[in-house]
């Protein structure tokens, strides 16, 4: 459960604003003025503030407790995102359905970032039974090396379970689509600042996006704000 101890505003003020800023394509001094229009007089630098320590715990919360299950096919990239002026790397993978199954920030793009991304997922998740991947030679490589790790693994336990690759782009359109969602809410941004806040930031970036697909599970007849809200406690 996040704790809002000490805070000067209240938590409804706090995650509202939080949201607004996850959810929605407007600047940090957008949310000051719609907070002051409802009588809140709230910093944009303090929003920005609250981005960043109550996303990732959100997310974090999200992905452990209430995310439901994906599925064992999946379509992985990587998108470009622009860190104090510099290129940095996030790596995403969707199912076959559109669900997103994970996401991973990286300053680069290589064998090694791919494969952290690759783990991460499948810690977070399952084994997969498919990948589909680009031509990425880096992609390919991660995965490689996963199967020779499944490879070994099967000395020892008798259980061989590889992951199929396919490197067919045209396969791949549907995580390229799922980029724009998230890309349509960082480019207004025009760059973050550090690699800290971008992480938390695109955090939380995916996780609304992941409830707005419906991801939340046992949600029932919630609303995509009150699932939101929810993961507060």
């Amino acid at each position: 459960m996040l704790s809002f101890k000490w805070k000067h505003f209240k938590q409804s003020i706090i995650l509202m604003a939080a949201r607004w800023y996850l959810a929605y394509a407007i600047s940090y001094r957008d949310i000051e003025e719609l907070m002051a229009e409802r009588g809140v007089k709230v910093d944009h630098s303090t929003v920005n503030r609250w981005v960043i320590e109550y996303a990732p715990q959100l997310e974090t919360d999200f992905r452990k407790k209430h995310k439901s299950q994906v599925g064992c096919s999946w379509r992985a990239d990587e998108t470009y995102v622009k860190i104090k002026g510099q290129g940095n790397y996030l790596y995403r993978a969707v199912d076959k359905e559109g669900n997103t199954v994970d996401f991973y920030l990286s300053k680069n793009r290589d064998k090694l970032a791919a494969e952290a991304f690759f783990r991460k997922a499948i810690g977070d998740n399952m084994l997969p039974e498919k990948v589909v991947i680009d031509k990425s030679g880096a992609n390919k490589a991660a995965l490689d090396s996963l199967n020779l790790h499944l490879a070994l693994l099967f000395l020892m336990t008798g259980i061989f379970m590889p992951i199929l690759v396919r490197q067919i782009k045209y396969l791949n359109n549907l995580i390229e689509q799922d980029h724009r969602a998230i890309k349509k809410m960082i480019n207004p941004m025009e760059g973050f600042k550090s690699f800290a806040s971008a992480k938390a930031t695109l955090a939380g970036i995916e996780l609304h996006h992941m409830l707005r697909k419906g991801q939340y599970a046992n949600a029932a007849n919630m609303a995509v704000y009150e699932q939101f809200y929810a993961l507060a406690g």
